[in-house]
């Protein structure tokens, strides 16, 4: 995000881009540390309509360190931005990967809803993110 996209408060399609590789390098890195610096340090995550929403980083942390650094393995990631409007970005993700305990190979198909605020290190930083997404075993 340039000093222009600071000023304003507007998220602009390359500023949510780099979110999403900045995402997409940690979960396939497994790097609970580098997903968490993506958001903000009260930042709510609401990985299902059904959960209650994890709330800041440590939080953040500890379901990344669980669900990812040390359950999955060979994952790949992708997207497609549907939208960017004032500080909200929506897009489609796609993931695959192989579960550790079990070998399963899984694929995800969903899509992310993040409201951003301030930035970081030139990515801003994600306050609220919500996702939606359908599994299947491959």
């Amino acid at each position: 995000m340039d000093a222009a996209d600071r000023n304003t408060g507007q998220l602009t399609e390359a500023a949510f881009q780099a979110w999403l590789e900045g995402y997409k390098a940690a979960w396939e890195n497994g790097d609970p540390d580098a997903v968490t610096a993506l958001f903000a340090g009260d930042a709510a995550y609401r990985e299902t309509p059904f959960r209650p929403a994890m709330q800041g980083r440590d939080e953040i942390r500890d379901y990344w360190r669980a669900g990812a650094q040390d359950a999955q393995r060979e994952v790949s990631f992708g997207y497609e931005i549907w939208a960017v409007s004032g500080a909200v970005g929506i897009c489609r993700w796609w993931a695959r990967f192989q579960r550790v305990k079990d070998g399963e190979r899984v694929e995800l198909d969903g899509v992310f809803r993040c409201v951003f605020g301030e930035s970081g290190e030139g990515v801003p930083l994600c306050r609220s993110l919500e996702e939606w997404w359908h599994r299947r075993t491959l």
